[in-house]
């Protein structure tokens, strides 16, 4: 009887590891990518065409219009972001949710749903639980998708703002997600100016990017010049500029000259001695 047992059991055990693994119909897929200093991140299973007809008026369509849908397969299309955003103008809390959408023949509905739990059913959702329910407008796509795709595109050239794309048979629908991150950086600026160069430099930096006091920017940028390396002509082209954007014609001239005069003993100037001659020639 226990060799029976035995044997049983060490059937059981082979049968066990023995699982087949499969490709998976809807496989899962992930996108993520840093807008400003927030981390967006999708988590999300891509079902397949398959021959079948997706977006439509009807009971033909995979997915008809009207109609609440998970936005992917199995357990529905996770969005996280890693600081409070504003996702179609509407303020979201930094955190995790459920994507549901309803489309609609040139509009959807985007709703981010509060409770994880409920997963990919829709027959549970409960409008209480919803975080934000906005219309986006849909477009048409010039190449058939085969597989449901999230992306996050068109990031802004400030950083300030983002799109999750969902793309699927011919159809893209793209939700605008902004962020704020002047709040944050400012603050890093008050604690790292009293640590090293560098930081003095990176806040001149984002003080003239994002046009800020240009006299404080100009006053970081020479101490950092002068308490790290003197001789970072890139720094002094940098400093150039902002006397210029500041008025200041002589400060500026002075500066650029420096920096060329430096550039052209370096052993690679980067591209920075056209950049100071340009530079010189709009200043006469």
């Amino acid at each position: 009887m226990k060799k029976i047992l035995v044997l049983l059991l060490s059937g059981l055990c082979f049968l066990s590891e023995a699982q087949i693994e499969t490709p998976a119909p809807s496989p899962a897929g992930m996108v993520s990518s840093k807008v400003g200093l927030t981390d967006v991140k999708v988590t999300y299973s891509r079902p397949k065409m398959k021959g079948r007809k997706i977006f439509g008026a009807g009971a033909d369509y995979l997915v008809p219009f009207g109609e609440l849908w998970r936005t992917g397969a199995n357990n529905g299309t996770i969005v996280s972001f890693s600081d409070d955003v504003k996702v179609g103008g509407k303020d979201v809390k930094k955190g995790e949710y459920l994507l549901f959408t309803t489309p609609n023949q040139s509009e959807w509905s985007v709703m981010l749903y509060s409770d994880l739990s409920i997963g990919g059913n829709t027959g549970a959702y409960n409008k209480e639980k919803e975080v934000v329910n906005v219309s986006v407008k849909s477009g048409k796509l010039n190449e058939k998708v085969e597989t449901f795709t999230v992306g996050i595109s068109d990031i802004t050239d400030d950083n300030t703002g983002a799109n999750i794309e969902l793309s699927w048979e011919n159809t893209s629908v793209k939700i605008p997600v902004t962020v704020d991150f002047d709040s944050k950086v400012m603050k890093s600026i008050e604690a790292g100016t009293k640590v090293n160069p560098g930081n003095l430099i990176a806040a001149a930096n984002y003080y003239f990017d994002n046009k800020k006091d240009m006299k404080q920017a100009i006053t970081w940028m020479e101490q950092g010049i002068a308490q790290g390396n003197p001789n970072a002509f890139w720094n002094i082209n940098r400093l150039a500029q902002m006397k210029k954007a500041a008025g200041d014609k002589a400060g500026a001239l002075a500066a650029a000259n420096k920096s060329l005069e430096l550039a052209k003993k370096a052993e690679n100037d980067f591209g920075y001695i056209k950049q100071n001659e340009d530079l010189i020639k709009s200043l006469k």
